[in-house]
């Protein structure tokens, strides 16, 4: 029995349908700021797929607790959410090393971890591509994606010591990635606030221009308010100095990424760790949004864990990454007669992104694609019985190494098959949301 291929008018209602569940309240309340996402999407099939995580987990939904190597533990670990080869990049720990690893945790939920691995795969043939490459190539690349994150998981499951499978640094890091760590080390703090702020009556405080929006004093109020409540959810090893809490400006800001669309955003400026005025420190907060994944996990010790979703992106993120940003917490913050979750953390001087515009010659991208694959891995990996969340209670990499080694031949093969027909998938998509878009089919932007 042939199984009904959805038409491109059919696959438009679709799509239109899952945007109407996703971005629906917010597009009515800031439609210019869909428009804006909306176009950065239609640039490309890859930039489309970088904002549509929503349709993406609406197409995998139907294997929640079903496929391949998923069973009750593996279905349900820390998952990054919306994993793709850009959504990687340096950060610098709370140690003040300079670390290449996977960012942006807005989507990060518990679910399976196939989610993460088949996005990521989908990727890779997306960018593949882009640049040109044969069928054969990228099936090549997500093979080796799938071996470099296969390798190191087991290498974490069976107990390999902290030198033996280090993290991405300047010491040990290669290739773009030591690219990407040497360029944040070259970033300064006193850039960033060069590029924010000004020093008026001998006090720094926010320039004018550049996104930012001045506050009326009752949105002021609400923001301070909120910022008191965040303090309160910072680790007791964040903050040294006292003065550190001082606030000296705040401002509301646009502009940010494809995801944030229509989400309340604000920077606020901090004394820092000494009087010096190039020590001061930009924090933003940010109403965190609820994650594409989330709609799809019925489990309810997942749903009903979480306060409110600033709360649930500070606790995934702090549960994948090792030594997160030290400025990392959540607060609630007065919107709309009700309170909305709020993620705070550090605009960090120090973050660059992988850049894949220069990555062309293949030995280079495949080399990258698997330090992609182990920084896969060691993500999972962190978010174990040792992160300290009663959540997901067992070894993460143990869980995954038992599934994988089941059929270890089969776990490349699912994730070639994936990234070829999800990324056709992706790419036929994006022309039918070119066509929406441009002829004033989407709902709320005619």
């Amino acid at each position: 029995m042939s199984v009904h291929q959805p038409t491109a008018d059919e696959r438009g209602e679709e799509i239109l349908a899952v945007f109407g569940t996703a971005f629906g309240e917010l597009l009515a309340a800031d439609p210019a700021a869909f428009r804006v996402k909306f176009r950065k999407m239609a640039a490309s099939a890859f930039a489309f797929y970088r904002g549509t995580a929503c349709l993406f987990y609406h197409d995998l939904a139907r294997e929640q607790h079903a496929g391949p190597y998923l069973d009750e533990r593996t279905s349900r670990v820390w998952i990054h959410g919306d994993l793709h080869a850009e959504n990687f990049g340096t950060y610098m720990d709370s140690t003040g090393r300079l670390i290449f690893n996977v960012n942006d945790f807005d989507e990060a939920y518990v679910g399976p971890f196939t989610w993460d691995v088949k996005r990521l795969s989908a990727s890779l043939a997306l960018i593949g591509y882009t640049k040109a490459l044969s069928d054969e190539q990228i099936t090549e690349l997500v093979r080796i994606y799938a071996a470099a994150y296969r390798e190191r998981v087991h290498a974490l499951a069976t107990g390999a010591k902290n030198d033996e499978v280090p993290p991405f640094t300047l010491d040990t890091a290669e290739g773009p990635l030591l690219g990407a760590l040497r360029s944040a080390r070259a970033l300064t703090r006193f850039g960033l606030l060069d590029s924010m702020t000004e020093i008026r009556e001998y006090e720094r405080r926010f320039a004018e221009g550049g996104g930012s929006i001045e506050l009326d004093a009752a949105t002021r109020y609400k923001v301070l308010a909120a910022f008191d409540g965040y303090l309160e959810t910072l680790p007791d090893s964040s903050l040294t100095r006292p003065d550190s809490y001082r606030v000296k400006d705040v401002v509301g800001r646009r502009g940010i990424g494809i995801g944030s669309a229509g989400l309340p955003s604000y920077n606020i400026l901090l004394e820092g760790n000494s009087d010096a005025l190039e020590n001061d420190v930009v924090i933003y907060m940010k109403q965190a949004q609820t994650p594409a994944v989330s709609r799809h996990i019925t489990d309810e010790r997942v749903r009903g864990y979480f306060q409110h979703e600033g709360h649930r992106t500070v606790i995934s993120q702090r549960a994948l990454q090792d030594h997160a940003d030290p400025w990392l917490g959540w607060t609630e913050i007065e919107e709309g007669g009700g309170r909305a979750g709020q993620l705070v953390a550090e605009v960090s001087p120090y973050a660059v992104d992988l850049d894949w515009s220069d990555i062309d010659d293949p030995a280079e991208i495949a080399a990258t694609v698997a330090d992609l694959g182990r920084a896969t891995a060691t993500m999972h990996a962190a978010a174990d019985d040792e992160s300290g969340h009663s959540l997901v209670p067992f070894s993460t990499e143990r869980a995954i190494d038992a599934a994988i080694a089941a059929d270890e031949d089969g776990f490349g093969d699912l994730l070639v098959d994936f990234a070829h027909s999800y990324g056709a998938q992706a790419r036929a998509d994006h022309q039918i949301f070119v066509d929406l878009f441009r002829n004033g089919r989407i709902p709320g932007l005619r």
